[in-house]
């Protein structure tokens, strides 16, 4: 056998290749790698006791935690607000000259395709007929405990979630384009660590933004697994038993997984716009053939009863009251918010170039949560209207199981299975996108902070997704996907809060150089006029 000699060496588009492929930053790669094995295997291996721990586990952080978690997103919104409004608003991301890289409506779909999707459809129903049915505020039956059923509904789905959001998004943005910084979450801590992100610093930063990620995702896979479940069964009859969910988690993987593969443009953007229109399609819907004028009317109502008791629920922490509300419900919803920030928010920075801090803010605090209210209004107030006009028992249905409630909602109006189907379709749809933005994020994360992410990379993380989330529904349930957002959303509430005195810092930075440069601009401006004026004067 022939040495191997300078001809026989591999070429340079094998080597392309190969790059491509698989590209990792091994000190992010391999411990969260190892550290997600750790948990997939010792849930596989103990069986109840991880049930239990899961459960425990879950109890225990919101019974600890519950202030942390309220205070925190109350944080997020004052920041963002503040971002938004100070002389900081016209700050353009990118630059001066930076312009936006997709159009607005594809700008919103994206973003609340990846922001709340498969959420809306399992809770837009069983949340509110949940919460008439043990209301937190009110007497169980009274017109306060209706009120309360969409008011705290709205707390859940509106401003605090998109909140965490915006600054995590902001944050990453402004660092990975104006201060030309890895788009990664270690980079957001430069103004307080400086080059030292690059070392194990940075490095313990962005393995805990994967595993929020990761995790935060898991969460919505497998409620998503569980309704399309529910949703097969209603349509076509099939048990909706733990191992068909984990098939769905399989098929939509590998869905998912070509997705990626296609990238941002070919595959995320068009699944995203695919969504929001088959979405706006199923709201229109409900908007003609449900209770029309009731819709409206709770859309408006609710809103006003939101915004008026706004304070008082967004600082409520059940210190005075006996129960499992804060724990089961808000506090949950914030842990998942949170988790999910590293995901959503990086992925919105990656779309949002040339946008000004202003319009990045309003534009992801306000338009999805209005969205959002409007949705939650359709089908959770088409069931309030059911279920107090005695019309139809959707809230025991509820009761005994959340995954149908969306389904039991549609059977009601006319064309009750083609919109079960479609609601299925909806959801799986939801599931895709989630799970391959999700995954382009990671791989950023692991590749070293590199937008274009390696396609083997892709094929990994979607994977490993679609597995931990089959894992935690196999080894716990719903107790199960709520523990694992709650215990990756704890640590990041705080390194969030740091966030935002850095985002700060990086902010009014960028603000005196913007400002000098004008100075200097304006200065150059007057020294050419004086000589042209002088000029002429001695002509």
């Amino acid at each position: 056998m022939a040495l191997q000699g300078e001809g026989d060496k591999p070429k340079s588009g094998q080597k392309k290749r190969r790059k491509k492929l698989f590209e990792i930053h091994g000190p992010v790669f391999w411990p969260s790698v190892i550290l997600i094995a750790i948990l997939i295997i010792g849930t596989i291996l103990g069986g109840d006791a991880a049930e239990e721990a899961f459960n425990t586990a879950r109890v225990n952080i919101t019974d600890w935690a519950s202030w942390l978690f309220v205070a925190g997103v109350n944080v997020f919104i004052a920041f963002s607000l503040y971002f938004a409004f100070s002389k900081y608003g016209n700050i353009r991301l990118g630059g001066d000259d930076s312009k936006p890289e997709f159009s607005k409506m594809a700008w919103f779909a994206m973003l609340f395709s990846a922001g709340m999707g498969i959420g809306l459809m399992f809770f837009a129903v069983a949340e509110p007929m949940w919460h008439l049915l043990y209301p937190p505020h009110a007497e169980t039956g009274s017109t306060q405990a209706v009120r309360d059923a969409m008011g705290v509904t709205f707390l859940h789905w509106g401003l605090h979630a998109w909140a965490v959001y915006a600054i995590v998004g902001l944050a990453l943005a402004f660092f990975a384009f104006n201060r030309k910084l890895p788009l990664s979450f270690r980079s957001v801590f430069y103004p307080l660590l400086g080059d030292r992100i690059d070392g194990w610093m940075g490095d313990v930063i962005d393995i805990l933004a994967v595993l929020a990620t990761l995790f935060g995702l898991a969460t919505s896979l497998g409620l998503g697994a569980q309704q399309a479940g529910a949703g097969i069964n209603f349509v076509f009859g099939l048990e909706n038993t733990v191992n068909l969910q984990v098939i769905i988690i399989v098929v939509v993987t590998l869905v998912a997984v070509v997705s990626v593969m296609l990238g941002v443009h070919k595959g995320v953007k068009v699944l995203s716009e695919f969504n929001i229109r088959l979405a706006a399609l199923f709201l229109l819907f409900i908007l003609v053939f449900g209770p029309t004028l009731y819709i409206l009317g709770t859309f408006v109502q609710s809103t006003g009863y939101y915004l008026q008791n706004f304070a008082e629920y967004a600082t409520w922490t059940q210190s005075f009251e006996d129960g499992g509300f804060m724990s089961t419900w808000t506090v949950f919803y914030w842990a998942w918010w949170i988790s999910w920030s590293p995901y959503v928010g990086m992925f919105i920075a990656r779309i949002s170039k040339g946008r000004t801090v202003k319009e990045f803010v309003l534009g992801v605090l306000i338009v999805p949560t209005m969205v959002t209210f409007l949705w939650m209004s359709g089908f959770g107030g088409s069931a309030l209207f059911l279920e107090t006009g005695g019309i139809a028992e959707i809230a025991s249905a509820v009761e005994a199981d959340q995954t149908t409630s969306l389904f039991i909602l549609l059977n009601e109006f006319p064309f009750g299975t083609v919109t079960s189907f479609l609601a299925v379709i909806l959801v799986l749809s939801f599931f895709v996108t989630s799970s391959d933005s999700g995954s382009l994020v990671i791989d950023g994360l692991t590749s070293g902070g590199k937008l274009d992410s390696p396609v083997g990379q892709r094929v990994f993380w979607a994977s490993t997704e679609g597995a931990v989330a089959a894992v935690l529904l196999i080894g716990g349930g719903l107790g199960a996907l709520q523990a694992a957002a709650i215990s990756t959303g704890l640590p990041f509430v705080i390194i969030l809060l740091i966030m935002c005195y850095s985002l700060k810092q990086g902010l009014n930075r960028e603000y005196v150089e913007n400002h000098n440069k004008l100075n200097d601009k304006e200065r150059q401006s007057y020294k050419d006029l004086v000589k042209e004026t002088i000029k002429k004067q001695t002509q």
